[in-house]
């Protein structure tokens, strides 16, 4: 593992403002994927932890990362227990990301100085995470629970909330000029952004374009 170097986090995706939600058991396959996005201009990239052995894959990425795109925030995501949380921050996680608000994480992550973001659908859970050290928070399933209409209404009487979406970010201009007009600090991508045929094929190239051009609509 590379030698540890603080990095800040939070402003790494604020600038960024897209972040890539991935996992693939190989971890090889995993590294062309970050790096292709790395290669589009991405700097925050969430690795998911969804399937066993999950850790050993993420374990072989950080170590690629630390070396080839020493710009990127790499974080683990799906972290749904404390035990989990600890050995994705052993392994030197830039950030954590859960589905829902994992109480026993929170400290954990804190006592690190590591971002943690939970998903949260309502004021809430964002306004409690908040209270509770989560600077950045997650609105997930974002598109279930209004969209854009829901981020831009929260921010009303909470306009020093940082939320990431995930869920209903697509890449096109039109999604994405919906969600950063909204105000959201950022938004989760998945599988639209890495479609079954384009990593079939190793069309490594595709990705990285895709990534630019989806930064370019999201932050014009």
């Amino acid at each position: 593992m590379a030698k540890f170097k603080k990095i800040d986090t939070i402003s790494i995706i604020r600038k960024t403002g897209i972040v890539p939600v991935f996992y693939h058991a190989d971890a090889e396959l995993a590294k062309k994927v970050v790096k292709a996005c790395y290669d589009g201009g991405i700097r925050a990239f969430e690795f998911t932890n969804r399937g066993d052995g999950a850790h050993k894959v993420f374990e072989e990425v950080m170590a690629f990362v630390r070396r080839e795109c020493p710009e990127m925030a790499l974080g683990a995501g799906t972290i749904l227990d404390a035990p989990t949380a600890a050995i994705y921050l052993q392994m030197g996680a830039d950030f954590l990301v859960s589905p829902c608000v994992v109480d026993e994480v929170i400290p954990l992550a804190n006592r690190r100085g590591v971002p943690y973001s939970p998903g949260c659908g309502t004021v809430t859970e964002i306004a409690n995470a908040m209270e509770k050290g989560c600077d950045l928070v997650k609105v997930f399933p974002a598109g279930t629970v209004g969209g854009p209409a829901f981020v831009k209404n929260i921010l009303a009487p909470l306009p020093w909330a940082m939320v990431m979406c995930t869920g209903a970010v697509e890449p096109t201009e039109e999604n994405l000029s919906a969600w950063a007009k909204s105000g959201v600090t950022a938004v989760g991508m998945g599988s639209k952004l890495f479609p079954k045929d384009v990593i079939a094929t190793g069309d490594w190239k595709a990705i990285s374009d895709l990534c630019a051009k989806s930064l370019s609509w999201f932050k014009k």
